[in-house]
């Protein structure tokens, strides 16, 4: 009883010393750094805020300030500094659980995706880099060579830091852009992966044990639970969390027993593997990437946490960071931190760059975009900042090599809004100046057109097309008649660089041959009957990946309206359609998504063969179909100039949605509200047709008419009717417009780049004898609509 007071006594009284210490000496230092940490990072993030800086990079800044300061250091005792270690754990534990749930980990085992070969090449390039060389350079404490500490600085200088990334691309407005979403998606796995790889080198290399049995024991012991802990997470958890969500609906306070039962649970499964000596912000982490991230609880525990992370735990983190961190340890005299300071940069920034070069070389990138995707996911996160002042406080690695390493990820954070910011500059460049569009073209200037052929088999029906759209021969038509060959290994041996505009002549005997029909069919139509038009030979020589890039730079560097490009199916001599080329598809697609200006696909089946459509001999029924939208409106002018031409029969046909109150019964469902956007869309629209109704309907030269329709299925039937009677049907892409009439069709959609309208016009059930030309004018982006909505520069 005596020995058990007697132990009670000197707890009190360690206790009792350790406020005394805490409170009685230097408290009033204690309340200033205290209240100047929270004061410097507030005023930090706000004006760091104007040059798009994200919060850590001024917290790490304000504690290096902070931790600095001479008389600020002594005022905090080292068990102040320890119980500051404390605070930091438990925030990072917090941290760690947030991050996991905020990751899918069952994506690892799906084929990879773009996004995640980009992330994993970085990642590679930069290991391997680092395990070459951080060996060499006696970062560590030990004499010898350490293993595991050559692993860990490698991972941490492999990954990236996702919310910091996914913060700055968001916040400047990039995060709906092909880059954007690549660079989130890409620094998420970077993220996940090397998170992963600390948890599992954990198991392998615990820290303190030397002895390999003991080790093995250990590592046993801790993987078990480990793997005990994950089963609990994803299987048990959410018959948990499910039911306690379906307690609390959405609507309703939470109610507090559930509340409480919901964080002691998963306070548990953070817990599960830490009492066999795991350790305890790895464990959060593995608890939080297998636990259930939907529900209610989940959702708020995100929000709450999050909450308590920005107002609360980083001010204090950046202290404790200032004071672990202290700068006069560097050992500035030394040439050799410094070497070791600036190898760290290069090892993870050239690594980065290396890697998603080579990858964007692979996958057909711009090699700026590669670049900059690098540069953006060098940056580092909070994590990595407490894993190299824990492994200094430990003495793991030296006081200088911690130093180091904050300065390095200080510095992997600040470039990033730069990055971003030289994209945008990038996309604005790209941007044109002009609107390339039918719709926008100055009627009194040559409408320049980019005629693309696969083979001598496009010209009949491109011919034909040509001359119903060349318009008033005064100004005419350009036509850049460009052949699309894919550059394989044969064709490679063939080529001979010349010194004039086109730097290489292909001398393969088949290409040759089909080029040079080309040449003389176009000439010859231009010559006989060809009056206003003008035509230039062009060459896309490339692979199907990089097909498409060249040709968007062509059309730039042209300044044409309109990139006519073949159906990638031809017809057979029953009328059918083949299964296509699936090379010439992929250009399809990327063009029109890519292209800076308006692309059509032409969809041959027999167009080419009506007789010569000259303005004395020709007679063919063509019709437009105008739904609504900026395709249908690009459609629609593209269709004015059509109807100029005299031996041309146009119609317009206009679907229109059914307000009949009976009718709208057979509606799928009520309408949604109406935006602003849509708004704005459908006075468009008017606009438009009420401007092409007075220049050519009210006269009497195109035919009109009206169908009303009420959904989907009576929009199917009506094209349906159109069988047989057209040679030619134009219709605009119409992807994401939100209309009744076409809702639920991509359903059983064959040709999803063709849009609802002309994947049916152009299926295999649809009439042999009608071609189609599906328009899809260019998405306004860059400097012209904003960069606010989305861009694409890749």
């Amino acid at each position: 009883m005596a020995v058990k007071d007697d132990s009670k006594n000197k707890t009190q009284k360690r206790c009792k010393d350790f406020v005394g210490l805490t409170f009685s000496r230097g408290v009033a230092g204690k309340i200033i750094g205290i209240a100047l940490a929270f004061i410097l990072s507030h005023l930090a993030h706000h004006l760091l805020k104007r040059i798009n800086q994200p919060c850590i990079a001024s917290d790490i800044f304000i504690g290096l300030f902070l931790g600095s300061i001479r008389p600020l250091r002594d005022s905090f005792e080292p068990e102040v500094i320890q119980t500051l270690g404390f605070m930091v754990e438990f925030g990072m534990i917090c941290y760690m659980f947030v991050l996991g749930l905020e990751m899918n980990p069952y994506v690892i085992f799906k084929p990879p995706t773009r996004d995640a070969i980009v992330a994993y090449a970085g990642m590679l390039s930069t290991f391997i880099l680092a395990c070459g060389i951080t060996p060499f350079l006696h970062y560590s404490t030990k004499p010898h060579h350490d293993l595991g500490l050559t692993l860990t600085l490698s991972i941490t200088l492999s990954g990236s830091g996702s919310h910091i990334l996914t913060r700055v691309i968001t916040n400047l407005k990039i995060g709906k852009s092909d880059i954007g979403k690549l660079g989130i998606a890409a620094g998420v796995h970077s993220d996940m992966i090397s998170m992963l790889l600390f948890s599992i080198g954990y198991v392998f290399f615990p820290p303190g044990e030397t002895n390999t049995i003991e080790r093995v024991k250990k590592g046993a012991m801790m993987a078990a639970a480990l793997v005990v802990q994950s089963v609990i997470a994803a299987k048990v958890s959410p018959f948990i969390m499910n039911w306690i969500n379906n307690e609390n609906p959405e609507g309703k306070a939470l109610k507090g027993t559930h509340l409480v039962l919901s964080l002691a649970y998963m306070v548990f499964v953070c817990s599960c593997s830490t009492w066999y000596g795991y350790n305890t912000i790895l464990s959060a982490f593995m608890a939080g990437i297998f636990f259930p991230s939907e529900g209610r609880i989940s959702k708020w525990t995100v929000g709450k946490i999050n909450y308590f992370l920005n107002t609360v735990y980083y001010p204090i983190f950046l202290l404790w960071v200032g004071f672990v961190a202290d700068l006069s340890h560097f050992e500035a005299a030394n040439l050799e931190s410094w070497a070791r300071l600036f190898l760290l940069l290069i090892i993870s920034t050239v690594g980065k760059v290396f890697g998603t070069l080579i990858c964007g070389v692979m996958l057909g990138f711009h090699w700026p975009d590669s670049v900059a995707l690098g540069l953006l996911l060098t940056a580092k996160s909070h994590f990595h900042i407490y894993l190299a002042l824990i492994s200094t406080v430990n003495n793991a690695i030296t006081a200088t090599t911690g130093c180091s390493m904050v300065i390095v990820i200080f510095l992997t954070i600040i470039h990033t809004p730069f990055v971003v910011a030289h994209i945008i500059e990038r996309a604005r460049k790209q941007a044109p100046t002009r609107r390339m569009a039918v719709q926008w073209h100055d009627p009194s200037s040559q409408l320049r057109i980019l005629l693309c052929l696969h083979g001598s088999h496009n010209l009949p029906s491109s011919i034909n097309l040509l001359e119903i759209t060349r318009g008033p021969s005064d100004p005419g038509i350009l036509v850049y008649v460009t052949d699309m060959i894919e550059l394989t290994d044969q064709i490679a041996a063939t080529l001979v660089q010349n010194e004039g505009i086109e730097t290489v002549t292909v001398t393969d005997k088949a290409v040759m041959e089909m080029r040079d029909q080309i040449t003389n069919t176009v000439q010859a139509y231009v010559d006989e009957s060809g009056e206003g038009i003008s035509v230039k030979r062009m060459l896309a020589l490339s692979t199907f990946n990089g097909m498409s890039q060249d040709i968007c730079i062509l059309a730039e560097e042209l300044m044409v309206s309109l990139i006519i490009l073949p159906f990638h199916k031809r017809q057979h001599e029953d009328g059918t359609l083949d299964g296509g080329h699936p090379g010439f598809r992929y250009v399809n697609r990327k063009m029109l998504r890519n292209a800076m200006c308006s692309v059509g696909i032409l969809v041959d089946r027999g167009f080419g063969l009506i007789e010569r459509t000259t303005e004395s001999q020709i007679s063919v029924n063509v019709a437009v179909i105008f739904i609504g939208g900026r395709d249908d409106r690009e459609a629609l002018a593209y269709s004015g100039r059509v109807a100029r031409h005299p031996g041309v029969r146009l119609t317009v046909i206009r679907f229109l949605e059914e307000n009949d109150s009976e009718n709208a019964q057979r509606r799928p469902g009520m309408h949604k509200e109406i935006t602003p956007e849509q708004e704005e869309e459908m006075r468009l629209d008017d606009e438009s047709f009420a401007d092409f109704y007075e220049r050519h309907i009210a006269g009497g030269r195109v035919a009109y008419t009206e169908k009303h329709l009420a959904n989907s299925s009576e929009t199917f039937t009506a094209l349906k009717s159109l069988e047989g009677q057209y040679a030619l049907i134009i219709v605009g892409r119409g992807v994401g417009v939100n209309s009744i009439l076409t809702v639920g069709m991509n359903d059983w959609q064959q040709c999803p780049e063709l849009g609802p309208i002309g994947d049916v016009l152009s299926g295999s059930d649809f009439s042999v004898r009608t071609s189609v030309l599906i328009i899809k004018q260019h998405d306004f982006k860059g400097e012209l609509d904003g960069l606010d909505d989305d861009f694409s520069i890749m």
